[in-house]
């Protein structure tokens, strides 16, 4: 018996998915719960119902997926961040019990200029339709997409621009308010003991997948499964089984959790990322999930490596890339599915998760680090309010075609166990994930770690709390350059364009003062060639494994 099954049948014994369905809150760091964190993290448990729901909330979303699209409003727009946003992208991705009569669903998780300008160029305000996602009502990116948008549909609608509004959040938040007060044509609330990356199941994936024509019926059947499956005290409870090896590969200092997903499932990638990283780094600790990222050569997988294939019946390629790993004595854990057990795959991994807090002795359920990045976000605000501009702390310093600065921690990382994280907040382009994968690549033959790409400021509400509260192990790369434009938000005194710098420079500070290890790049010319100062930076870690890449063109 491997040593994850010997785990799992241990924390079977234990009855571990017991005592999570009866939420004993000490499993999750326990000296920190005996220290006033009970109520907390009992108030985060109630995703494990979130399965249940049939009937009349169902039949009343459907209902009002019919009303939206009878009003002609076929163009959805998801402003949300985070669990607020992924969980429907992923709903909208992989085909999943569509009918032909749904509507066109854009999610704009982002501050970018070049995003939001291309929506309000192409936006036609009679058959607009705006998601206004968030748990909290006071997310700063959804606060300042409200604003705006709101701001053209008052142009274009008068006292009726509410009409064309929809708020999903949780009870008697500042959003909940304003609904009221702008006449939202609904608003949708989300049960409070439910955390952002556990609400899929939620109306924060629900309302917006009934306007995708999901099977919600389906969905929630699906989980409900899947949920009665993670209930025996039993080795082979999917979810418990998932967990223990998630759990126990860390433990051994395989942390850096590869998850290799067909085509088909590739969507699901972002929304894994997010609970993982988001829920397990912290206290030092952690499993960084590694996504989108091309299998070559074994020798650029270094030791710190597990790997989890998802293999649906049309994947032969991805069974054959798992077998050839487990030949070589990698770590593989195998999940057999098909694209319409979406439903089950989201509990899968929210309960695999609770068992993963449970081994590692941390609470899944918080973001504590989140908040640093934001607090540092406002410091950068507020000094531009005064000054008219913002204050980089160390400044950049000019290095040939681009400016750069450092932050170094006090004491040098040693190679063992090292990621490269590339903070990316240079504006959305179509070519820029193919090339960052090409880099991520290049990255990888000249040193044997693994990397990350996030796209900034979408990372902050994901990886961002590993970053800061995992094991100190990561250099970041964090890009930036130039807009073309500066879009006002209503309200403030700075741009989309101010506020995504302010946070990228807020990210900056917040890593630094964790006593991370960063270097800024900031191109005048937003489509200027990133691979050599990114590969010296990262050549920097040890020794080069063969010729260098060729930069790329």
């Amino acid at each position: 018996m491997s040593r994850p099954a010997s785990l799992a049948q241990s924390l079977a014994e234990d009855r571990l998915p017991s005592r999570i369905w009866d939420r004993e809150t000490t499993l999750f760091a326990p000296a920190r719960a005996q220290r006033g964190m009970h109520g907390e993290i009992m108030n985060r448990l109630g995703w494990l119902h979130l399965p249940a729901q049939e009937g009349p909330p169902v039949a009343e979303l459907l209902l009002f997926a019919d009303e939206v699209r009878q009003a002609g409003l076929t163009d959805v727009y998801l402003l949300g961040m985070g669990g607020s946003s992924l969980g429907a992208e992923v709903l909208r991705d992989i085909p999943f019990g569509k009918t032909g009569d749904r509507c066109r669903l854009t999610v704009l998780d982002t501050t970018d200029e070049r995003a939001i300008t291309d929506v309000t160029e192409t936006l036609r305000p009679e058959r607009a339709l705006f998601l206004v996602a968030s748990k909290s009502g006071t997310t700063i990116e959804v606060t300042a997409l409200e604003r705006y948008f709101r701001e053209l549909m008052s142009a274009a609608h008068g006292a009726n621009a509410g009409r064309h509004f929809v708020a999903i959040t949780d009870p008697g938040t500042p959003l909940e308010t304003h609904t009221n007060a702008n006449n939202y044509r609904r608003t949708f609330l989300s049960p409070p003991a439910v955390g952002g990356r556990f609400s899929v199941l939620s109306n924060f994936g629900l309302v917006p997948g009934a306007l995708l024509g999901v099977d919600l019926g389906t969905l929630l059947k699906r989980a409900r499964r899947m949920a009665d499956n993670c209930r025996p005290n039993i080795a082979s409870n999917p979810g418990l089984a998932l967990g223990a090896f998630i759990g126990d590969q860390s433990q051994q200092g395989r942390d850096k959790l590869t998850v290799l997903l067909p085509a088909s499932l590739a969507p699901l990638g972002p929304w894994i990322e997010q609970l993982v990283a988001e829920s397990t780094g912290k206290d030092g600790v952690g499993v960084l999930p590694i996504v989108d990222e091309v299998v070559e050569d074994l020798e650029q997988f270094g030791p710190d490596r597990a790997f989890v294939a998802v293999i649906t019946p049309q994947s032969l390629d991805l069974a054959a890339t798992a077998l050839t790993l487990e030949r070589a004595g990698r770590q593989v854990f195998r999940i057999q599915t098909t694209a319409d057990q979406l439903g089950a795959e989201f509990f899968r991994w929210e309960f695999a998760i609770a068992v993963a807090g449970a081994v590692l002795k941390i609470n899944p359920f918080d973001e504590p680090d989140v908040r640093s990045a934001k607090e540092q976000t406002t410091k950068q605000l507020e000094a531009f309010a005064r000054l008219g501009k913002l204050e980089p702390d160390p400044p950049l310093s000019r290095a040939g075609s681009y400016r750069r600065r450092e932050s170094r921690p006090p004491e040098p990382i040693g190679p063992a166990g090292r990621y490269v994280a590339i903070l990316d907040y240079r504006p959305i382009h179509l070519v820029r994930r193919p090339m960052i994968t090409l880099i991520r690549r290049d990255i990888r033959r000249l040193v044997p770690v693994a990397t990350t790409h996030g796209v900034g400021p979408r990372y902050l509400h994901s990886t961002g709390q590993f970053h800061k509260g995992g094991p100190n192990k990561g250099l970041f790369l964090m890009l930036t350059s130039g807009d073309a434009t500066e879009t006002p938000i209503p309200g403030t005194n700075y741009s989309f364009s101010v506020l995504k710098r302010a946070q990228a420079l807020g990210d900056f500070r917040a890593l630094a003062d964790a006593k991370r290890h960063v270097i800024h790049f900031h191109f005048d010319d937003p489509d200027a060639d990133l691979s050599e100062p990114l590969l010296k930076a990262v050549n920097e870690l040890g020794p080069r494994r063969g010729p260098r890449p060729d930069p790329i063109r």
